[in-house]
Parts: C-alpha cells; sequence; structure tokens
C-alpha cells in the first residue's frame, strides 16, 4: 500500500511559478509510474503530467505542455511538479498518483490505483 503527500500548493498570482511536492511512503517508489492530475470546481479530473517508471518517458498534457515540469527523486521517495507562467485556468486542486504497472499510458484517473489528497492551487489574474 502506498500513502501519498502533497504539497506546495498556494495563492499566487499569474504568470508566476509555483512547485509542488508529492511525498510518498508504503512502496518501492522506483517501480511507479507517477502522475498529476488537477481538478476544477465544477469539471472532472484532468491529466497533467505522469512519468513512467520504467523508463522515465514523460508525458503532457497540451495545456501545460512548455510550463510545467514533472520530475522525481527516487532516493527521497519524491514526485515534483515545477509550474511555469501560472494563468487563472490553472486554479485546481493538484492530485500526485500511483500505479505499478508496465504496460500503460498514464494519462487516465482510472489507470492509476493511489491518490494523495490533493493540494490547493490558485491563481490570482
Amino acid at each position: 500500500q502506498v500513502q501519498l503527500v502533497e504539497s506546495g500548493g498556494g495563492l499566487v498570482q499569474a504568470g508566476n511559478s509555483l512547485t509542488l511536492s508529492c511525498a510518498a511512503s508504503g512502496g518501492t517508489f522506483s517501480r511507479y509510474t507517477m502522475g498529476w492530475f488537477r481538478q476544477a470546481p465544477g469539471k472532472g479530473r484532468e491529466f497533467v503530467a505522469r512519468m513512467l517508471w520504467h523508463n522515465g518517458h514523460i508525458l503532457y498534457a497540451a495545456s501545460v505542455r512548455g510550463r510545467f515540469t514533472i520530475f522525481r527523486n527516487n532516493a527521497e521517495a519524491k514526485l515534483y511538479l515545477y509550474m511555469d507562467a501560472l494563468k487563472s485556468e490553472d486554479t485546481a486542486v493538484y492530485y500526485c498518483a500511483a500505479h505499478g504497472k508496465s504496460s500503460s499510458d498514464g494519462s487516465r484517473p482510472d489507470e492509476y490505483d493511489y491518490w494523495g489528497q490533493g493540494t490547493q492551487v490558485t491563481v490570482s489574474s
């Protein structure tokens, strides 16, 4: 069983940057594909980015590509999301998620087995 705890959310002005963290425990972190999703009020959970565990391949949603960077530290069992040039439409609760499957695209919420509680990011314009 993997436990995930996000941190780093907050209120930030548009155009600024913010880094989210996700601390994992209870499993072999390096063997998990890790992803970030977000959910804005009244909307479904949206894919943001993911990194496959077995080859390190990274995928970003088109809406964040070029502005957000996903990276991980396996030794510390932490996942990060660096968000730059933030926009008001980036306002959402951000979740990290994990799964251990090797044959998975990793861009759908239903592929993930473990979720954090979320951290709120609010971008003011």
